[in-house]
């Protein structure tokens, strides 16, 4: 599959050096025999610092009453892997990155974190090719579209993920410990566990909120300000 002009069209940058695109769209599995100078992961390392520093500045600007506590979680939810993914699905890329077959029957053109990871190496491969004016401009989707309500972005799930998916070794798991009450007004109890570490337990009407609940627990525990 080649990189063509739609793909510019859709990205709304035309690249002097076309392979830059070509890298920023190549998965490990591609030619899996070659090593990471051959796969987006290097250009995926640079488009987070320059999504994350992006975000930062537009939301300082935007929303110059609200507190540091407040734009921190606004910031991490504009640039979590969901929203990136969302905004990579939103422009077709998917069809565009370049996998192996299996990468591809395993659903990796939808795969969230893939996804994610493209939106960031495209911004580090215009930034080589333009400049960061140019970097900025398509970092800028997935900032602008995302909610600044407080209440709607803190996602304590995704937010203890992130924090643990640094380290490959380390497993997060919910378990529904107890359910209770009639039908129409159901109390779910949910354990979180990190490896055989229960680190959280939560409390809600619906088994998502009661998720959401030990997560935060477990981010208490681990001392992150909340």
């Amino acid at each position: 599959m080649r990189v063509t002009e739609t793909l510019e069209r859709k990205i709304g940058y035309v690249f002097k050096n076309k392979e830059l695109l070509r890298l920023a769209l190549t998965h490990s599995s591609y030619n899996s025999e070659k090593s990471h100078l051959h796969n987006y992961e290097r250009l995926e390392f640079l488009g987070d610092s320059i999504l994350g520093f992006t975000a930062a500045e537009y939301f300082y600007h935007k929303l110059a009453d609200r507190p540091e506590g407040e734009l921190t979680k606004i910031r991490a939810n504009a640039v979590c892997e969901k929203s990136l993914a969302a905004f990579a699905a939103d422009l077709g890329l998917g069809e565009f990155i370049l996998m192996s077959r299996g990468e591809e029957l395993q659903g990796g053109r939808h795969r969230p974190s893939i996804l994610a990871d493209c939106v960031e190496s495209v911004i580090a491969a215009i930034y080589l090719d333009g400049g960061i004016d140019e970097a900025k401009k398509f970092a800028l989707g997935p900032v602008k579209s995302a909610s600044t309500d407080v209440a709607s972005v803190t996602d304590y799930k995704t937010m203890l993920q992130e924090i643990i998916q640094k380290n490959p070794d380390e497993q997060l798991r919910y378990v529904l410990a107890a359910e209770s009450g009639p039908d129409h007004m159901k109390s779910f109890t949910v354990e979180v566990y990190l490896n055989s570490n229960l680190v959280g337990t939560g409390v809600g009407g619906s088994k998502k909120k009661a998720e959401q609940a030990a997560a935060r627990e477990a981010l208490r525990l681990m001392g992150i300000e909340l």
